[in-house]
């Protein structure tokens, strides 16, 4: 069968099997401003990998740049002999080497570039994470390995800009040189401020001059100063407790909200530019999943960025919140091995169309595209 066709044939017998409904009305296009809740459809084909051997491993970060081209950052350095014949010596058979560990993509899902990796002059992460494209078209990387305590500005070609921190120099949450296993970056461009939430052993946001690398401010949960000596106690009831426990992925609305994922803690923050607390949202908190729930947020890309998606990795879907009032909408998705399913679902990007896109750690190593399909309807309840 014509590859074109069976490609379209799949994709609708899939439409139904994604898309929501909630109460709203009709739109076409994500940049409207009617009420309705988004509906997806997968896209099983997204991406083509290039015809060299090239194999994924587990894919923490997905970021999208202005040209809706599509960015990975994976982990080549934790497959498996069985999942790298061809990278063997001599090899073992014809498949598979190791991807990069930065990959670009456009849109229709068609290889661009790969690059990364160690070299001179700056500390490459033990342990790839987080990936986000600014709006200087610079490439950001984090990295949460044991002494992953610096961030990496790279061009799109891969040249290395600037670091910031160094390997294994963390002296705690208050340090404002260094970081500990940082997860989530994102640069908001009416300030050219970075934006990092950090992370896995710091309990907190700090904010650097994008351009300079200068440290400009940092705070803890609702505001708080961050504190190393507080217990890591999963609250499941009630006001959540006074510090993050795993700041993980970090968000700023065009309008200057920042949102934090506070993983273990189960929540997601929101707080002004400077730091000042505003709201929460609880994420899954009945779930017993001791790795936390919200992973990676993402935004609409409509005027007003009406909705706040939330990857929940406890129960492999992602919810769909007004940003506004933090209303849960909807959700889709569910735990599986296959298309528009997830195992390990953890970071989330989103185009100027719509569309989102995922990527999968540990068990799932893969990424995958959601098409934006529209509003959903109004339904009779």
């Amino acid at each position: 069968m014509n590859r074109k066709l069976s490609r379209a044939a799949l994709l609708v017998t899939l439409v139904g099997t994604f898309e929501l409904s909630a109460t709203g009305q009709d739109a076409s296009a994500p940049g409207g401003e009617r009420e309705g809740v988004p509906t997806f459809r997968v896209d099983p084909f997204w991406p083509e990998m290039p015809d060299n051997n090239w194999i994924l491993s587990e894919v923490p970060g997905v970021a999208v740049d202005e040209r809706d081209h599509v960015w990975l950052l994976q982990r080549p350095r934790l497959l498996t002999e069985e999942e790298t014949y061809a990278a063997t010596t001599p090899p073992k058979a014809e498949c598979c080497a190791p991807a990069p560990p930065v990959l670009e993509f456009d849109a229709d899902g068609r290889h661009i570039q790969g690059w990364g990796g160690p070299g001179p002059g700056y500390e490459w992460p033990e342990n790839e994470h987080g990936i986000t494209i600014d709006h200087t078209g610079s490439v950001w990387i984090t990295g949460n390995g044991k002494n992953d305590h610096q961030i990496l500005k790279f061009t799109k070609a891969g040249k290395f800009l600037l670091q910031i921190g160094r390997s294994g120099q963390s002296k705690g949450s208050n340090d404002t040189e260094n970081f500990n296993r940082p997860a989530g970056v994102q640069v908001y461009a009416k300030t050219n401020e970075l934006f990092v939430s950090d992370g896995y052993v710091n309990r907190r946001v700090i904010v650097f001059d994008a351009a300079t690398g200068a440290y400009k401010r940092h705070w803890g949960a609702y505001g708080n100063r961050p504190d190393d000596r507080a217990p890591r106690t999963i609250v499941s009831e009630g006001r959540g407790p006074a510090q993050f426990n795993i700041s993980h992925a970090i968000r700023v609305s065009n309008d200057g909200l920042v949102y934090v994922a506070d993983r273990v803690n189960k929540r997601v923050q929101v707080f002004k530019i400077d730091g000042t607390f505003v709201s929460e949202v609880f994420v899954g908190r009945e779930s017993r999943v001791d790795r936390g729930v919200p992973d990676g947020l993402a935004l609409s890309p409509d005027p007003r960025q009406q909705f706040l998606y939330v990857a929940d990795t406890a129960n492999s879907r992602v919810w769909i919140y007004n940003r506004q009032t933090l209303q849960p909408l909807g959700h889709f998705g569910r735990r599986g091995r296959y298309a528009g399913q997830w195992m390990m679902l953890h970071g989330i990007a989103v185009d100027s169309k719509g569309n989102i896109y995922t990527g999968e750690g540990i068990v799932g190593r893969r990424a995958q595209k959601f098409i934006f399909t529209g509003l959903s309807p109004v339904s009779a309840r």
